[in-house]
């Protein structure tokens, strides 16, 4: 009989490439029940839909006056969604229950029945958005409390790098293996130059704090031989702020707005373009240790990168010479770094990400995530 597996993500994750990639990984182990907001993704055998209007935190009065009094074990399960959850799964049984985030790690061992849980932790849950002060004043106590209560007791526990794996096992005690938010290798070429022009990229959500706006007034600040082409998710505001961005890069027609593409299709999408370019001020933990998606998948477009200085994604630019990182995370900073490529450079970092692509892949941590499957499923 296959092994009965939960798949627990507050994501729409048909356009959570990182889920995404978990639950193929999952469906080859056995028969996945996916609890998410969304509809079916691909690879789940069955889908439990949470009404997308239901917050996955404790958001009602009553939740925040607890979250308040720090009366967080009152408030594991209150949550809008998780409480539709807790009815959508109520007497199913699984072997293994996988949680996507903090924030789902009471649901799952509250359902997991003494099957193993595995916490896919993705970035530092307690800074998801410290730079936003009611999260910092009410959550980010409230998931330090979830870490400390669930993490010591789920039988395996993930991140996306090995500085937030250290961060874990030092303020929670549990040992951490990194899975990367790297996708699986493109076989794909360099495009070809386009003369006079450099063709700046950027994929990823259209939500505040990304520092969107400064990559868009570096560009206006740059001369004609460059150009921006921007692939956003909106984010829940209903493209409030992706029509912000716009009217900022209105009147500069070097800049250009396409509609979100799937995850699976970003690199081949991006792969037209010459330089992927992103700069975010460390506001978080997560911010100063970011090693991203859209990394990996410029990567994989064959793209030269410009990124701001961090010491993971900066590692890593520098072992293969992917690209420039900016002096800091300044918009001045990220001008200067784009204004000194040239041709030859883009041409050369492009040949380097196609000399990492296949080390920069998917394949060392899909090992990884293979390895946890067959310890906690026991085959």
């Amino acid at each position: 009989m296959a092994a009965r597996i939960l798949c627990i993500s507050f994501s729409d994750i048909a356009a959570d490439s990182r889920v995404l990639r978990q639950l193929a990984l999952l469906a080859e182990a056995g028969e996945v029940t996916t609890l998410s907001y969304g509809s079916r993704p691909p690879g789940a055998g069955t889908h439990l839909g949470i009404d997308p209007a239901l917050p996955s935190l404790p958001q009602t009065p009553a939740g925040v006056l607890k979250l308040g009094l720090r009366r967080h074990g009152a408030v594991e399960l209150e949550a809008p969604a998780v409480r539709q959850a807790l009815e959508l799964v109520a007497g199913r049984q699984f072997d293994l229950v996988v949680a996507n985030e903090a924030r789902a790690l009471p649901l799952a061992h509250a359902v997991a029945g003494g099957a193993p849980v595995w916490g896919d932790m993705h970035e530092w849950a307690p800074e998801e958005r410290a730079h936003v002060l009611p999260w910092r004043l009410l959550v980010k106590p409230y998931m330090y409390a979830v870490c400390a209560k669930y993490l010591p007791r789920t039988a395996a526990v993930t991140t996306v790098n090995a500085s937030i794996a250290a961060l874990y096992t030092e303020q929670f005690g549990c040992p951490v293996e990194v899975v990367r938010n790297a996708g699986p290798f493109r076989d794909l070429e360099p495009s070809a130059p386009v003369p006079g022009r450099i063709r700046l990229a950027h994929s990823g959500a259209a939500v505040p704090g990304r520092n969107l706006e400064g990559t868009i007034e570096a560009v206006k600040a740059l001369d004609e031989r460059f150009s921006l082409d921007l692939y956003l998710v909106k984010a829940r505001d209903g493209g409030r702020y992706w029509q912000r961005l716009r009217e900022l890069a209105a009147g500069d027609a070097r800049i250009t707005f396409h509609d979100a593409v799937a995850p699976d299709a970003l690199p081949r999408t991006l792969n037209q373009y010459d330089v992927g370019v992103f700069s975010l001020p460390p506001q978080t933990t997560n911010h100063r240790l970011m090693l991203p998606n859209k990394f990996f998948d410029f990567v994989q477009a064959r793209l030269a990168l410009v990124f701001s200085p961090s010491p993971e994604t900066s590692r890593l630019m520098r072992e293969h010479g992917l690209g420039v990182v900016a002096d800091d995370f300044s918009t001045p900073a990220l001008v200067r770094a784009l204004s000194a490529l040239t041709p030859e450079l883009v041409e050369r970092y492009k040949a380097n990400t196609h000399r990492a692509a296949r080390a920069l892949s998917s394949a060392e941590d899909e090992a990884v995530t293979r390895g946890i499957l067959r310890r906690l499923l026991g085959s």
